[in-house]
């Protein structure tokens, strides 16, 4: 998780797309394109762009060190335990969207004089970051939980 943590970082302080028109360049990080969607009126995509992009990262992150803090020490209730494993390992399937997406627009936008997409280095970044994620929660034995949680069936 910890590298996934580190990957994460200049996927958010470098830029996402390289975009060149006539003459001009612009490089957007992921806040910065969020931003320029609000203020372009597109509520809703700059929406999904911070969740997909920002809250489901972080949450991955926040749960992901919560399941490796509480399983070894017994601290939690395991039938929780098992849904936050699940459901972090159901998002880890969806969160390459922004990737794809990046990838989508600078296959499709190639008129070379006119305009072009680019990634920028924190697509690969962004990437590496929810590849170490998922290995990260795939790396969790749920035995350890399912056994607690036939310890609490047993002792009832």
């Amino acid at each position: 998780m910890a590298v996934g943590l580190i990957a994460y970082v200049p996927a958010n302080t470098y830029p996402m797309l390289i975009t060149s028109t006539v003459g001009d360049r612009q490089e957007s990080t992921i806040m910065g394109g969020i931003i320029d969607l609000v203020e372009h009126g597109s509520y809703g995509v700059a929406l999904i762009v911070f969740v997909a992009s920002i809250l489901v990262p972080v949450g991955k992150f926040i749960a992901i060190g919560y399941l490796a803090f509480c399983i070894p020490r017994r601290m939690q209730n395991p039938h929780s335990l098992l849904h936050l494993h699940e459901v972090v390992e159901f998002i880890g399937r969806w969160s390459m969207i922004d990737v794809f997406v990046v990838a989508i627009l600078a296959a499709l936008v190639q008129f070379d004089l006119i305009a072009t997409i680019n990634p920028g280095i924190a697509a690969v970044c962004f990437a590496l970051s929810v590849v170490f994620t998922m290995v990260s929660a795939q790396s969790f034995d749920t035995r350890d939980i399912w056994d607690r949680v036939e310890e609490t069936s047993a002792g009832t």
